[in-house]
């Protein structure tokens, strides 16, 4: 599993050049075999740390994102699916050590950047997603 989030993220980075919170939903979506709308991934563009503000990691956001879609097909009610996802944002946090992009990514966002430096990052924060929600649902 770990190398085909690796394969798969390298692709939608350098490839596609999609941020990291649409990287999620769509590697999720593949994972769980899922079909998101391209409403939604569209509608995901601006949240790699709100537009490059470095505010909640789009890690966070993606999942949380892909959570309530996936929760609600499996026929989880809100009030499951709310806590489904404060506990994700909590182990998250216990794992990286924040959810804020600030954090996780202390040069921000410029045009001196390497390309996708957020790339390992990406793998493992979705690697830690798909199992979280594999315990939780199975």
């Amino acid at each position: 599993m770990k190398e085909y989030i690796m394969n798969r993220v390298h692709e939608l980075y350098w490839k596609d050049d999609i941020n990291c919170a649409r990287t999620t939903i769509i590697c999720l979506s593949e994972l769980f075999k899922t079909s998101v709308e391209p409403q939604t991934i569209r509608a995901a563009v601006g949240l790699h740390g709100a537009g490059g503000y470095r505010a909640q990691c789009g890690l966070v956001e993606g999942t949380l994102m892909f959570m309530g879609i996936y929760l609600h097909a499996l026929g989880k009610t809100e009030e499951e699916i709310v806590s489904a996802c404060y506990q994700f944002a909590s182990a998250f946090d216990s794992a990286f050590g924040s959810l804020s992009c600030f954090k996780l990514r202390p040069t921000g966002f410029s045009e001196n950047d390497p390309p996708h430096m957020c790339e390992k990052l990406t793998c493992d924060g979705i690697l830690f997603a798909y199992q979280y929600i594999l315990e939780i649902t199975h």
